[in-house]
């Protein structure tokens, strides 16, 4: 297929590289983010891509959306997705629950706090350790090696808060360790 009057945001599969958008334009190629790369790659216009869905070419003085107009806009992304507090269900036995906790010294004094409050703390540390992981996994520096070794540890910090999974509602929120891989 043709693909010399691909426009910004045409969406394309490259047959090593995988499902790509087409960001920029040049003379000579197109600059391509591929999701499976996590970064953009310079692709000769004379290369044969199978074309997803076709956007026109701008003539003339449109503007062109750059590779770092991308990356600000995920980096307000992932940032916004920190900050938002994601609705997870907790277990209904755990309604207006009160969670003690009682000193082996019974001169001080036991400390209580509403289990909702205590679960939502768990579920702020398991969506920081989401972000951690696609911060590792996107970084530009790290060799897969060292990206592998850093995801263990996170991976068995999953596993040390597996503890925690009877307060979910739903599976599929939970805590995975090494044996529960996703």
């Amino acid at each position: 297929m043709e693909t010399s009057a691909l426009g910004i945001g045409s969406r394309v599969e490259h047959p090593h590289f995988g499902k790509g958008v087409v960001v920029e334009t040049a003379t000579e190629f197109y600059v391509i983010w591929f999701k499976s790369q996590g970064a953009a790659k310079n692709i000769g216009k004379d290369f044969e891509l199978k074309i997803i869905e076709q956007k026109e070419a701008e003539g003339g003085g449109g503007s062109n959306i750059t590779i770092a107009d991308i990356e600000e806009a995920l980096d307000n992304i992932l940032d916004r997705r920190l900050n938002e507090a994601q609705l997870v269900p907790m277990g209904n036995r755990w309604n207006n629950g009160t969670l003690i906790m009682k000193p082996g010294d019974d001169s001080l004094q036991p400390k209580e706090l509403p289990i909702e409050t205590f679960f939502h703390k768990i579920v702020m540390v398991r969506d920081r350790l989401r972000l951690i992981e696609q911060k590792i996994n996107a970084h530009k520096v790290l060799t897969d090696e060292e990206k592998v070794e850093l995801q263990q540890y996170v991976t068995a910090i999953y596993g040390s808060l597996t503890t925690f999974n009877v307060l979910f509602k739903e599976t599929h929120h939970q805590f995975k360790g090494m044996g529960g891989k996703e």
